[in-house]
């Protein structure tokens, strides 16, 4: 495996681990923000790998389509990309986000915390790596 895939890796398995702990803490905005950071890096880490190349995104769905085109699969459906995505401007910002009403909650984020699990088991496992 190559040193940066290593590195993207343990970023990915942090986040996610942030996530777990802010979740809880009952802070949802940082534990989504984690939980799509995890995602984000999760993904690019199996295209460093298995892909050689990097993309500069933060958009799930594009990160999809690129593995997709490779004819790596992934265990998120266009629908949890769009929750990721859509989660991804108003967990960091208060203002200005896609959802103008967003108020995360628990079980909002226990569901995308599943969703990362289940990327990182999979990802892990397309890399090689358990």
């Amino acid at each position: 495996m190559k040193n940066d895939t290593v590195v993207w890796l343990a970023y990915a398995k942090e986040n996610l681990a942030a996530a777990r702990i802010l979740l809880d803490q009952e802070l949802y905005n940082p534990c989504l923000q984690n939980v799509q950071q995890s995602v984000e890096k999760f993904l690019k880490a199996v295209l460093l790998e298995k892909v050689h190349t990097q993309r500069k995104t933060h958009s799930i769905l594009e990160l999809l389509f690129i593995l997709q085109e490779h004819e790596i699969s992934i265990s998120l459906t266009h629908e949890n990309c769009d929750l990721l995505d859509s989660i991804y401007l108003p967990s960091k910002y208060p203002l200005g986000g896609a959802l103008p009403d967003f108020h995360p909650d628990k079980p909002l984020c226990e569901q995308c915390i599943t969703m990362a699990e289940k990327v990182a088991e999979n990802m892990l496992e397309v890399i090689g790596s358990k």
